[in-house]
């Protein structure tokens, strides 16, 4: 929806979504993981409750897209836009442009959710590069679908979303080349940071256009106000960057501290060795036991 709320959701979604792989990027860069998360043991081998097969973000991100689907169709209660075509008007016009955009965003978010599921909860082993895949069809998806959703706006909504796409493009990017090349830290990074980025900007333009903390909407044809529309995103590169490293600074406490609590306790671990050719590895993956190691 074009409404403060209908922005609200998906950037307090994109923003717990960079937060929670700012987590996971953090503490996979302080344990040295060489994946940032394990691969799932075969199937046979997982646990047989339903919360243990349906994976948490393929949910989340199904739950997320419908909640942002049902509005566009029928927010106020009462109205209904799920026609495309307006049959009444002898030139068959398309209707709902915006609504349809929206929902064609959302959806591909939906698919990804769907696409997670199959792969980690009904094939008999998780396919990694289909979920990163479907992921980066998500975000280039919503990076054309903003292309788009900038005809015939004005200048400032024009300079907002133009601003938005940038991050978004370079998600998308990195999701892409990890299809291929996976497990690489530098894109952990990069990927957590400009999440960090297009969440935060989404909902600082959310405001800046439905609810101007000065009270008075900002003025397209002044130059002013869209030279610190970039301005201000620029400061959401560094905020970003802040953010992320303030996330890495707790779960280095955390990390250490969990650490000396386990040493002092007496209990031991090693991290499963997670190169190529690693027979540990291929026990995991393959569902036999793994070897007993002292450490």
């Amino acid at each position: 929806m074009g409404t403060l709320e209908g922005h609200l959701l998906p950037g307090s979604f994109f923003l717990f979504y960079s937060l929670y792989y700012s987590v996971l990027t953090s503490l996979a860069l302080l344990r040295g993981q060489r994946f940032l998360r394990p691969p799932l043991p075969p199937r046979e081998k997982r646990g047989h409750r339903w919360w243990q097969l349906f994976p948490v973000e393929g949910v989340v991100k199904i739950v997320i897209s419908l909640i942002g689907i049902f509005p566009e169709f029928f927010y106020p209660l009462g109205v209904s836009r799920l026609r495309m075509v307006d049959w009444e008007d002898p030139r068959r016009p398309f209707v709902f442009k915006d609504n349809w955009q929206h929902v064609t965003m959302y959806g591909f978010f939906l698919l990804s959710g769907v696409v997670d599921i199959v792969s980690q909860a009904c094939q008999a082993r998780q396919n990694v590069k289909l979920e990163r895949a479907a992921e980066a069809l998500a975000f280039f998806v919503l990076v054309l679908m903003m292309g788009s959703h900038i005809e015939n706006k004005g200048t400032l909504e024009i300079r907002v979303h133009v601003l938005f796409m940038v991050p978004t493009f370079l998600v998308s990017l990195v999701l892409t080349i990890e299809v291929w090349v996976p497990d690489q830290p530098q894109l952990w990074v990069l990927k957590t940071w400009m999440g960090l980025v297009l969440s935060n900007w989404m909902l600082h333009f959310s405001v800046l256009l439905y609810v101007p903390p000065s009270g008075q909407p900002w003025r397209a044809e002044n130059p002013m106000d869209l030279a610190f529309l970039t301005i201000f995103f620029c400061w959401h590169l560094g905020l970003a960057a802040a953010v992320l490293a303030a996330v890495y600074g707790l779960c280095s406490l955390w990390h250490h501290h969990f650490s000396s609590w386990r040493e002092a306790s007496g209990a031991k671990y090693e991290l499963c060795p997670m190169g190529e050719g690693s027979p540990e590895l291929e026990r995991l993956t393959a569902g036999g036991p793994l070897q007993d190691r002292d450490v």
